[in-house]
């Protein structure tokens, strides 16, 4: 390359992440990654409660709407709603049309955590899982009902019962470990565990080697979800089996 030639922009992925909590394992994931830029933009979180009626106003057209519109400033290539229970809880078709106003404030391609669970089982082909969930019982139900919408059985659900996302985000690593492995089930072929609160990003190996199958966490599909718009198929070490499955093209569930 020489003086005059330009060096060519790196592709950037923005995250809509309500509140504070897991937020640091997004600059993790783009270290690891390389060659992409991952930007977060904090939503607003008036009332930090998995409840439902909490959730719904965390996804609210407008909360996300104002956050797309930052990040279409920003010049992103691809824009992803960062929260699993901010997504599944309005229902398959009520998560379609949230993405959808995603897409259309921010410009650029869009989906959700939950739409990245479902296309990252399609990407390992799996169909039975555990749901490991930080959250009460009312809410993890919700996100069983939104993977049966898609043929996933869940073969057990446990759920911790946390409240705010705050609390899920002051786990340590070995307790992440340790509840997520409580938490398996012979019969399922992977793990997921729904709650982008809960640091991931530096123990999905170890996650892994414990369990010894694929598990699927919210930040790291989240990550995955958004290399996938902007047509990264690049394989990656270290970030677990999802990121070493190569092509992620064709597994979108949903137009973006």
């Amino acid at each position: 390359m020489t003086d005059l030639e330009e060096v060519p922009p790196v592709p950037t992925v923005g995250f809509l992440y309500p509140g504070y909590s897991a937020e640091d394992d997004y600059p993790t994931f783009e270290r690891m990654l390389g060659n992409v830029r991952l930007v977060v933009r904090h939503t607003l979180m008036r009332t930090d409660a998995h409840e439902v009626n909490a959730l719904l106003d965390i996804g609210g057209e407008d909360v996300l709407g104002e956050g797309a519109d930052a990040l279409r400033a920003q010049g992103v290539d691809a824009a992803v709603w960062a929260c699993t229970s901010g997504s599944f809880v309005f229902g398959w078709d009520g998560a379609e049309a949230q993405v959808e106003g995603v897409r259309t404030a921010s410009g650029v391609p869009a989906s959700s955590t939950s739409f990245a669970f479902v296309n990252a089982c399609r990407a390992l082909d799996v169909r039975r899982v555990a749901v490991a969930a930080t959250y009460p019982r009312d809410v993890a139900s919700r996100f069983v009902e939104f993977l049966g919408h898609v043929g996933i059985e869940v073969t057990s659900l446990s759920y911790e019962g946390i409240f705010t996302a705050a609390e899920v985000g002051t786990l340590t690593r070995e307790q992440v470990i340790d509840f997520v492995a409580a938490n398996d089930h012979p019969d399922a072929e992977a793990v997921l565990v729904p709650d982008t609160a809960l640091h991931t990003a530096d123990c999905l190996e170890d996650l892994e080697t414990r369990i010894g199958k694929p598990v699927l966490t919210a930040n790291q599909v989240t990550v995955w979800e958004g290399l996938r718009l902007i047509g990264d198929h690049s394989t990656r070490e270290g970030l677990g089996t999802l990121f070493r499955c190569g092509d992620r093209g064709t597994t979108g569930v949903r137009p973006s």
